[in-house]
């Protein structure tokens, strides 16, 4: 995770929620000290260390924390997780915004694990989509990682996919990947969609670097993955959910990306619990 843009991305969601200042908090003196506890209401996967180690100290250099699981840890319900003690008033202003991210990390993390379990496969790899919330990719992404799972593209930067839409633009698949490879350069993968056997023999004799499967019954993989050369990577998306991806386990396929890890993901349930005094 990048720490430089994890700062300035805490520090906006800081000023966006404090503004100018709390006027709920300002009602305790600058010498009233207390606890705050996060405690796991629920079973599942920790993830937001970083969030917790940025986050206090750009609010209040004295507030001092102790973290008891580490990010891609099993955590219990009633398991106490972090304790920050210091200044009440410093407490309450950052619990919401580091909260909310710890939440919806460690329940992506969690939803994560739970795909990785219930595929149970030693070949095939979890990965997720571009479908993250605006302005939280980096921190969406880095939970799926914790729960096991492992990271598709971060943006249109940084690889090529070439979609139906794409392709019925540039005329073929072939002249899609020709002209993507000549823009963008030897140092960019270009993955390419297919929804049907004929689009997959176009694909490997275009030599794509992955071809998706896209919205294709395992039974569809399975005949149509014997066509790809085993030096082109192979991905299946769309219509996979949690209920039918075992059934994807033994398709051969090298990567299963889902969008629901990070797009209706729900946060797990992390409460903060307040103690007042030393």
């Amino acid at each position: 995770m990048n720490k430089l843009k994890l700062r300035l991305q805490l520090e906006h969601f800081f000023l966006e929620d404090i503004g100018d200042r709390d006027v709920t908090s300002q009602i305790f003196g600058d010498g009233q000290r207390g606890e705050v506890h996060f405690i796991a209401k629920d079973n599942g996967i920790f993830c937001g260390e970083e969030i917790i180690r940025t986050g206090y100290p750009l609010l209040d250099s004295e507030l001092q924390y102790e973290i008891f699981v580490c990010d891609g840890e099993k955590i219990e319900k009633g398991q106490v997780l972090v304790t920050v003690k210091g200044s009440v008033s410093s407490l309450l202003k950052g619990e919401r915004v580091i909260l909310n991210l710890v939440q919806r990390m460690s329940g992506i993390a969690t939803k994560t694990k739970q795909a990785v379990e219930a595929l149970g496969s030693e070949h095939t790899k979890i990965c997720d989509t571009r479908k993250t919330t605006p302005g939280l990719r980096m921190l969406e992404k880095y939970a799926v990682r914790c729960g096991g799972g492992q990271n598709h593209r971060y943006g249109l930067y940084d690889g090529a996919m070439l979609k139906d839409n794409h392709i019925a633009f540039a005329g073929s698949i072939a002249g899609a990947v020709a002209a993507v490879r000549e823009k963008s350069g030897h140092m960019v993968k270009v993955e390419v969609e297919t929804e049907t056997k004929e689009m997959v023999l176009e694909a490997v004799a275009a030599k794509a670097d992955v071809i998706m499967f896209d919205n294709r019954t395992p039974e569809e993989i399975r005949e149509w993955i014997e066509l790809i050369p085993e030096s082109i990577v192979t991905e299946a998306s769309g219509g996979i959910t949690m209920e039918n991806l075992v059934s994807y386990r033994d398709t051969g396929v090298d990567y299963i990306s889902l969008g629901f890890l990070t797009h209706s993901v729900s946060a797990l349930d992390i409460s903060a619990k307040v103690k007042i005094g030393d």
